[in-house]
């Protein structure tokens, strides 16, 4: 028999949505993604991180289905699990959870069971950076394009750079979030805990969040949840192929940027960045073959910080996001069309730059002109497409 030692953060997986939007007969953790459900993926997430007492708030009449998924994946920390019943709201369900905490415990967390494929690894940074004196709350920055709007009409813009997508787990000091609850004012409906947390005056920090943290409430949502987990079942070899498109005028400021290198007297491209059209496409093609969205979610004029950036930069960031979500990089192909510049005799060069970025993958780029037909024959820009292989790890 292992003898657990007693750990000092608890973690309380909220587990009552009804599945509504799912279109499911029970309730959202107990639908199934793949031969398991999303309360048994979140809480393979939970045991995979480190020991925590775990205390699941289940639906009424389902806590034994609750109790059976917990004995799953507990494995021998089964002595750690508590299950009980949740309440008419989220506040209640939390506060039922909140009653079970042990008594040595200082760091409680708050988490989704709907955010089954939050990795371990931010459930570990969020414990890490609670204080004894503030709460914090995992963050992504908002990359849509929001509008303040009456009934059906837009009345004004949004500033999103002052926005973050909020998700969990949440995760706060027990003394203040169990003064917080019992602050709490009636019949004030809290759209998370940390805003019950902040209401009573505490403060609340932001770290940076996982794009695997969202949240499953629709039927895309589980679909992209299947996906994201079939990439690492039995089909693990199986390569997948993603293909990219950019396209930018001439007329930038400075120097022309392309395929990773200095062009000198040649006329620069415009773009948020370096306008390197090479770079975007593979980025592109690499984003869609993994399925992790498109260059404006991940460098967009959402993410400033990637504002002149070279194409190193891009490509190193995205390497590192195929990584984090378990694929390595095979090849990359890539044909520009453009009167300009002469490639053939950097095309080597090219070739190497790109190559190191992408951690050694082989990257072959050819360029063709268009005869004299459309922008690219006229000379008013470049048109770039790429063909990226990557596979699961």
């Amino acid at each position: 028999m292992t003898l657990l030692a007693v750990p000092q953060t608890a973690i309380i997986i909220v587990a009552g949505g009804s599945g509504t939007r799912l279109g499911a007969g029970v309730p959202k953790a107990f639908v199934g993604i793949d031969q398991r459900s999303i309360l048994r993926h979140a809480l393979d997430g939970v045991f995979a991180a480190a020991t925590a007492q775990v205390i699941i708030v289940a639906p009424a009449g389902y806590e034994g289905e609750a109790e059976a998924e917990a004995q799953a994946a507990a494995g021998d920390r089964m002595p750690l699990v508590r299950v009980v019943t949740g309440g008419a709201t989220r506040h209640d369900s939390v506060a039922a959870g909140l009653a079970e905490v042990w008594a040595d415990i200082t760091t409680v967390l708050v988490h989704d069971a709907a955010r089954a494929l939050t990795p371990p690894e931010l459930i570990d940074a969020v414990a890490a950076a609670v204080t004894p004196d503030s709460g914090v709350i995992p963050a992504l920055a908002v990359i849509d394009t929001l509008k303040r709007v009456e009934a059906d009409s837009v009345t004004a813009a949004v500033d999103r750079s002052v926005l973050v997508a909020a998700q969990t787990p949440q995760g706060f000091p027990r003394a203040l979030l169990v003064a917080a609850f019992a602050a709490a004012e009636p019949g004030v409906e809290y759209t998370d805990d940390a805003q019950l947390f902040a209401a009573s005056g505490y403060p609340v920090r932001r770290i940076e969040g996982s794009e695997r943290a969202f949240k499953i409430t629709t039927p895309a949502d589980l679909e992209r949840a299947r996906m994201l987990l079939a990439s690492r079942g039995p089909a693990a070899a199986i390569p997948r192929v993603g293909i990219g498109t950019d396209v930018h005028a001439f007329g930038g400021e400075g120097s022309l940027w392309l395929a990773g290198l200095e062009w000198p007297g040649e006329t620069p491209l415009s773009g948020h960045s370096d306008g390197d059209a090479v770079a975007h496409a593979i980025v592109d093609a690499l984003l869609g073959a993994a399925g992790l969205g498109d260059i404006g979610q991940h460098f967009g004029t959402a993410h400033p910080e990637f504002a002149g950036a070279h194409a190193d930069v891009f490509l190193r960031r995205t390497r590192e996001l195929l990584h984090e979500a378990g694929f390595t990089i095979g090849n990359v192909s890539v044909q520009f069309q453009a009167n300009r510049p002469r490639f053939s005799a950097r095309r080597a060069e090219a070739e190497a730059v790109l190559s190191a970025a992408l951690g050694g993958a082989p990257v072959a780029v050819g360029a063709t002109t268009t005869d004299g037909l459309g922008f690219t024959g006229r000379s008013e820009g470049i048109s770039v497409t790429a063909v990226a292989v990557v596979f699961p790890i």
